[in-house]
C-alpha cells in the first residue's frame, strides 16, 4: 500500500467516528405524545399497559403528561403529587361504581404543537362502573379524547387539536413518522425510520474512500 493510500485509508475511523455521531444526533429525537402513569404510594410509575385495557381499583390515582421524550426512559411525569383523597375526597362512594382520581397534565409552551396552547393542569375524580377501564374513566372526565386509526390516544380533552405521537425532529419541531406506543410509550427510533443505518452509511464511507485511493493508483502507474 502507497503512502497515499494508507494516508486515506487512516481517515476512515475518523469518517466513520463522524458519521457515527451524525446518525446518534438524529436519534436523539423524541416524540410528542400522551404517556400514562399511576400512582405507587407517593411517586409516579409509568404504566406498563395502556388505558384501553388498564382496569383501575376504586382509590386508584392515575395520570397523563403532554410532552415530547425520547421513551419510557426520559418520559416526564405529572407535575403535582395530589392524593385520591384531594382530587376525590368530595365523591361519595357509591354500589356497582368506582372512583378513580385522574390529574391531566397538557405540558409545556415548549412541548406544544404548533400554534396551540396548553391548558392548565387539571385533578378530576371520575366515577365509573366498577369494570371499567382507565380509558372509560378518561371519556368521562374528561371529553373529547381523540384516537388514531391504530387506537393511540391523541388528545385529551381535545388537547391538541391535531397530529398524533409525531416523532420531533431534533431543534426544529419538525414532524417525521407516528410513534408506535401501546401504553403512551413512544418506540424507539432505528432502522424503521426510513433513513439509512449507521453502518450502512459507514460502509459506503469506506467503500468510496478506497475506491479513490484505487483510481489513485491506477493513474500512477500509467503516468509514471
Amino acid at each position: 500500500m502507497t503512502g497515499r493510500v494508507r494516508a486515506l485509508a487512516a481517515l476512515l475511523p475518523a469518517v466513520v467516528c463522524a458519521l457515527g455521531a451524525g446518525a446518534g444526533q438524529a436519534q436523539a429525537a423524541g416524540y410528542r405524545y400522551w404517556s400514562f402513569w399511576e400512582r405507587d404510594g407517593g411517586h409516579w410509575t409509568y404504566a406498563t399497559e395502556g388505558p384501553s385495557t388498564a382496569r383501575p381499583s376504586d382509590g386508584e390515582v392515575q395520570g397523563f403528561r403532554f410532552a415530547v421524550s425520547e421513551d419510557s426512559r426520559d418520559a416526564v411525569q405529572p407535575r403535582g403529587t395530589a392524593s385520591f383523597a384531594d382530587i376525590c375526597g368530595a365523591t361519595a362512594a357509591r354500589q356497582g361504581q368506582k372512583r378513580v382520581a385522574l390529574v391531566l397534565d397538557f405540558g409545556t409552551q415548549a412541548d406544544a404543537p404548533s400554534g396551540e396552547t396548553p391548558p392548565q393542569p387539571r385533578r378530576v375524580c371520575a366515577r365509573v362502573p366498577s369494570d371499567a377501564t382507565t380509558a372509560e374513566a378518561l371519556a368521562a372526565a374528561a371529553p373529547p379524547l381523540r384516537y388514531d386509526s391504530a387506537a393511540l390516544l391523541c388528545a385529551i380533552a381535545g388537547y391538541p387539536a391535531k397530529g398524533c405521537g409525531e416523532q420531533i425532529a431534533d431543534g426544529d419541531g419538525t414532524a417525521k413518522k407516528p410513534a408506535d406506543t401501546a401504553s403512551g410509550k413512544a418506540a424507539e427510533s432505528g432502522a424503521q425510520d426510513g433513513g439509512p443505518s449507521v453502518g450502512l452509511v459507514a460502509g459506503g464511507a469506506v467503500v468510496l474512500v478506497l475506491a479513490g485511493a484505487a483510481v489513485w493508483q491506477a493513474r500512477r502507474r500509467r503516468h509514471g
